[in-house]
């Protein structure tokens, strides 16, 4: 499922292969897939005869500026969302949703005046599009997290720490898998209150998040963690070979290691 690694490889495709394309057409058929009262008929005005000039990223949420003053077009890929450019995708194949191309699943796109195309591939359709998004509603992006930001987004909640992580108005970008993966790295229990931690705990903490989300972009994804091939019914630890715990926090199934992580 797409994370803060699987958004930057869209984001990377975006700005190396659709930028300053001059768009022709939009294509948007459902309804459902425009958000904050989008409408087919705004993009439809707001997007011919413009190009994209830049592809950012905050978090999950890609940020395509475009040319002559023109709104911000922004993408979210949900659970199984992928970015396609003139027909390749980007990023690994997803683990927890189809690969195949099916025209339906195409929520969104549009086509160039040179006859390429860029569009979002989602069978779930639990993405969205947007135009000029608040990227201020988002925390700080995960990749660029300081420790300063991090003691702050802790110490000031009693939710268990797992569910303060994955709060992208906290910290953006990081979603089930990396939070599995860091805490593990990190060695703290996935259902302490935020606030519980003690200053060396929350450098450690620090540390594992920009670790775990530099390997994870150097490999391709956020299902590359060390901890993923043990995540499932009966896995154990790869550091110690302890069975792994299985629990419900945040609401998100969650993988642990109850040896080590405290």
């Amino acid at each position: 499922m797409p994370e803060l690694p699987e958004v930057e490889a869209a984001r990377a495709l975006i700005e190396k292969a659709a930028l300053g394309r001059t768009i022709e057409t939009v294509h948007a058929p459902d309804a459902w897939y425009l958000k904050r009262g989008l409408t087919a008929g705004a993009l439809e005005v707001a997007l011919p005869g413009r190009s994209l000039t830049d592809a950012r990223r905050r978090g999950k949420l890609m940020l395509l500026d475009t040319s002559d003053d023109g709104p911000v077009l922004g993408l979210h890929l949900g659970m199984s969302g992928r970015v396609l450019v003139d027909g390749d995708a980007a990023g690994d194949p997803l683990l927890y949703a189809s690969n195949e191309h099916v025209a339906e699943w195409v929520r969104f796109a549009v086509r160039f005046e040179d006859g390429g195309s860029l569009g979002i591939r989602d069978p779930r359709r639990l993405g969205a599009v947007e135009l000029d998004p608040d990227e201020d509603r988002l925390g700080p992006d995960a990749r660029t997290l300081t420790g300063a930001q991090l003691n702050h987004v802790v110490t000031r909640s009693r939710a268990p720490l797992k569910a303060v992580l994955m709060d992208q108005a906290r910290i953006a970008g990081l979603g089930n898998l990396l939070v599995d993966e860091l805490l593990w790295r990190a060695g703290l229990d996935p259902a302490r209150a935020a606030n519980s931690l003690d200053t060396n705990e929350r450098r450690r903490l620090h540390r594992a998040i920009r670790r775990t989300v530099d390997l994870t972009l150097e490999r391709g994804g956020a299902h590359t963690g060390d901890l993923m091939p043990q995540r499932f019914p009966g896995g154990v630890c790869p550091k110690d070979g302890t069975p792994l715990a299985r629990r419900t926090v945040g609401g998100r199934t969650t993988y642990s290691c109850p040896q080590h992580q405290r």
